[in-house]
């Protein structure tokens, strides 16, 4: 061996020292890994291990680290999982100046390879959803249910003779968007919610932003994301073909608010009027307009289809709970029709909502957040700065320090529960808390859980009024799938439907 060549070995083998060194000393490296070796390099390994089988992980991460910190290799960073009802507190306290809900989103999502980053750092968008949905729920449920009885009649052609089959996340996804975008984009004037290929486009949007996810996650530099995105971004694609569809109703809004300033008859009240008035005082393109209401539509669809089928799922597969869901929503629907008030008195409903989306949940964490510098919580963990950190949420929900026989669907739990004494809004589905979080928890707790619950809860219960339903086969529920933290209903699960004659 050369003197050359012993120098260049010893170069490496020193680099490789400090490396290790480095690596060991960060505070990062103290906090313990599930799954396999954190070890540079071997931890892909790790990272493999989450996207075969993610539950298992957390599960066991939560068994052994109970009230503490777990980390899970993802194949571009290191994922802290917080467990215990006090360490996710803390979490919940904490600004977004030491804990940022924005970073920890875009560290996943990296929409800023994809979207720009526009959408993120100005969420105003955000803000119409907490204000403006909310506060015209009444107005809009009606037209909600409207809307629903259009688009189940069309996506679900069962009559009360002969059973039909169907998979259920197909037209389920068709008839959220539908109801989504009545609210969204409006009716009667404008039909683009009802255009066929807008809808597909809406709907294609909520996967495209999965995919683009996953491939700029999968990919270790920042070049080779930044290249993805600039050319091949599915999510950037459905934006530009959705344009000519939105388009027109926003030149003729535009001219509108020209025309008239803030105020005139009969002027729009839905998410893209109140998305185009804040648009054009920040002065933004019309494409941004686009790209927000798409965001809305990802929301919206993504979550509310995945909990009402998995919910459909789960009555389907326990036939027994449908009468007594019938005996609240008749009598309730009679005397005062499908209004925001009558909905709000479905307690079973709700606590049936509630109690599925705690046993599937749509995903394995909550509360994501990025440390904007180094933190310490109480136990004493140390997260290095600009590490995503996550609470574990499905591990939680089945602990059965905060739900007795967690592993049992109770549909009727909440609903039990809120009629204790000074209980009646803590159980509602809508509510957040540190041991039920399907909404996150805190500052940054999902904006439109309002219109989502109040949608879910009169799209189950038109279902249950106006149909029989049972699982087709033999009777099983079909299993839920994880994909690294997502959870999704069994996309070729299928339930037969048989129409009912109601007066409702």
């Amino acid at each position: 061996m050369t003197d050359v060549q012993t120098v260049l070995y010893a170069l490496l083998a020193l680099a490789a020292a400090v490396y290790v060194h480095r690596w060991r000393t960060v505070p990062l490296s103290a906090i313990p890994t599930v799954g396999g070796p954190s070890a540079p390099i071997l931890s892909f390994w790790t990272a493999s291990k989450f996207m075969l089988d993610p539950r298992a992980l957390v599960m066991e991460g939560y068994r052994k680290f109970h009230g503490s910190v777990f980390k899970i290799a993802l194949p571009d960073m290191w994922l802290v999982v917080l467990t215990g009802s006090k360490l996710v507190d803390e979490l919940r306290k904490y600004g977004d100046d030491m804990m940022s809900f924005t970073g920890g989103v875009e560290a996943l999502i990296q929409m800023r390879f994809t979207l720009g980053k526009t959408a993120l750092d100005q969420q105003f968008h955000v803000e119409i959803i907490r204000d403006r949905l909310m506060r015209t729920l009444v107005t809009v449920m009606p037209e909600v249910v409207d809307e629903l009885t259009v688009a189940i009649a069309e996506y679900l052609p069962a009559d009360d003779k002969e059973w039909v089959t169907v998979k259920p996340m197909e037209f389920i996804q068709r008839m959220v968007a539908r109801t989504s975008n009545r609210a969204f984009v409006g009716l009667p004037r404008c039909t683009v919610g009802r255009n066929k290929e807008f809808l597909e486009l809406a709907i294609a949007f909520t996967f495209n932003i999965f995919k683009d996810k996953l491939i700029i996650n999968a990919l270790p530099f920042e070049f080779m994301k930044t290249f993805y995105g600039k050319h091949f971004s599915q999510a950037k694609k459905s934006v530009r073909e959705a344009s000519p569809y939105l388009q027109p109703l926003i030149d003729e809004r535009r001219a509108l608010l020209a025309e008239h300033g803030d105020e005139w008859p009969g002027k729009a009240n839905d998410m893209l009027q109140w998305t185009l008035e804040q648009a054009i005082q920040r002065n933004d393109s019309d494409e941004d307009v686009v790209s927000r209401v798409l965001l809305t539509n990802f929301a919206s669809i993504h979550s509310t289809s995945t909990s009402l089928t998995m919910a459909l799922y789960d009555l389907a597969a326990a036939p027994e709970y449908i009468q007594p869901l019938r005996d609240e929503i008749e009598p309730i629907i009679a005397a005062q029709g499908w209004k925001k008030a009558a909905i709000h008195k479905m307690y079973k409903v709700d606590s049936f909502l509630k109690e599925s989306q705690r046993v599937n949940g749509i995903g394995l964490f909550c509360m994501t957040r990025m440390a904007m510098k180094d933190v310490t919580f109480s136990d004493g963990t140390v997260i290095p700065k600009d590490t995503v950190v996550v609470a574990g949420m499905y591990p939680m929900h089945q602990d059965e320090e905060f739900y007795p026989n967690a592993a049992t669907f109770d549909p009727f739990r909440f609903s039990r529960m809120r009629e204790l004494d000074g209980e009646g809004t803590m159980h509602q589905f809508v509510h957040t808390s540190v041991e039920y979080s399907a909404w996150s928890h805190g500052k940054h707790s999902c904006p439109g859980r309002f219109f989502a619950a109040n949608e879910l809860k009169a799209m189950l219960a038109y279902i249950v009024v106006h149909y029989d339903l049972k699982i087709a086969g033999d009777g099983g529920r079909p299993e839920n799938q994880f994909l690294g933290a997502s959870i999704f209903p069994n996309p070729n699960g299928e339930i037969m439907f048989r129409k009912r004659q109601t007066s409702v």
